[in-house]
């Protein structure tokens, strides 16, 4: 079955709407046409208000598998994160995902899949870094040099 679209306080209020116009005599299938919803779905409200009133209708939390890190943990996580890598331990101060998840289960004790950490980060509004790939030899003021000097000499000049 797809969960319906809305918030558990709106799809509440769509039920509450049913039973309002069910005790005014409306018919079930007008009730689903008017407020564009299975009739299936106004039966099973019609009888969970008549077992259980109006609190059987009311907005339910979405179950799930319960977070392994606390709120109070996350939190510490964010800051460690925007202290920076190297005062966690790393040699860099680039956050990858396998470092958060090492972090996470040398501080917290709990492990992590290295995919699941991207998922956590965008949920806490980050992003996981990846590292730059550049050459040891790279020579970054001989490169600036030739940019400058040499490569607008090579340049093809623009036909006027």
């Amino acid at each position: 079955m797809m969960r319906p679209v809305g918030s558990p306080e709106e799809l509440e209020r769509k039920r509450q709407r049913a039973i309002t116009l069910i005790e005014e005599g409306i018919t079930q299938a007008e009730i689903a046409r008017v407020l564009g919803v299975d009739p299936r779905s106004v039966r099973r409200w019609k009888r969970a208000w008549t077992e259980g009133g109006r609190e059987a209708l009311g907005a339910t939390q979405a179950t799930g598998r319960p977070p392994r890190l606390t709120v109070t943990e996350k939190q510490k996580l964010e800051k460690q994160l925007l202290k920076g890598a190297v005062s966690a331990g790393f040699p860099t101060d680039l956050w990858t995902c396998p470092r958060v998840a090492d972090y996470i289960e040398r501080t917290f004790g709990v492990h992590y899949h290295v995919d699941h950490v991207c998922r956590l980060l965008h949920r806490m509004h980050w992003s996981p870094q990846k590292p730059a790939r550049k050459a040891v030899e790279r020579d970054e003021e001989a490169i600036q040099q030739w940019v400058k000097q040499d490569w607008p000499a090579l340049k093809k000049k623009r036909a006027g």
